[in-house]
């Protein structure tokens, strides 16, 4: 029996701690589901036809993982895609109360759902889509924190211009600090 593991969000945008995450969990589960949760409370950045464009576009060497989107609850999305799996990452125990209270309705909902919390890598501790979106429309830097196409998709979003070439440092500016840890593959792959 296959096991299929639902890892739902708004992925607006995706970050390298969602593919961190996603890159560990396709080691536990045969195939995972990444399912843009649609909530008509929240107005995203980028349309949901934009962030499927983005995930296929990023995840298109991943032939164990499939795209999807889904409104309504998350246990009623599961027990469509015909499992009981939700996986689900944590950055800070902040993140634990809510993720906590959320797989505990989820379970009240329908027993058979059953969530796994996976920590993040520890060089991505600190990042999320809205702290993302934040530092880009304020100009800052956030190239290796997230694909290159989110990388770019960004900078049109908040009509920055284009990334310039790494050798195109003026004189006196101070060079960038590598975005994570050289060892780093090695460490979440």
């Amino acid at each position: 029996m296959s096991r299929v593991a639902i890892y739902p969000g708004s992925f607006d945008p995706i970050t390298n701690g969602h593919l961190s995450l996603l890159r560990r969990g396709l080691q536990i589960f045969d195939k995972i589901i990444v399912a843009i949760a649609i909530n008509p409370n929240k107005k995203p950045l980028f349309t949901l036809e934009e962030r499927l464009d983005i995930l296929k576009a990023v995840l298109k060497d991943y032939p164990r993982v499939e795209i999807d989107h889904f409104q309504g609850l998350l246990v009623d999305y599961v027990q469509k895609k015909e499992t009981n799996i939700v996986l689900r990452g944590l950055r800070a125990l902040s993140d634990f109360e809510y993720e906590f209270q959320m797989a505990l309705m989820n379970r009240k909902l329908s027993r058979k759902v059953q969530t796994v919390f996976m920590m993040t890598d520890y060089q991505w501790f600190y990042i999320s889509s809205t702290i993302i979106k934040e530092a880009a429309s304020l100009g800052g830097n956030i190239e290796g924190l997230v694909p290159e196409i989110v990388y770019q998709r960004l900078r049109e979003k908040f009509g920055l211009p284009p990334k310039q070439p790494n050798n195109a440092h003026k004189a006196g500016a101070a060079k960038e600090m590598p975005a994570h840890n050289p060892r780093s593959k090695e460490i979440w792959e």
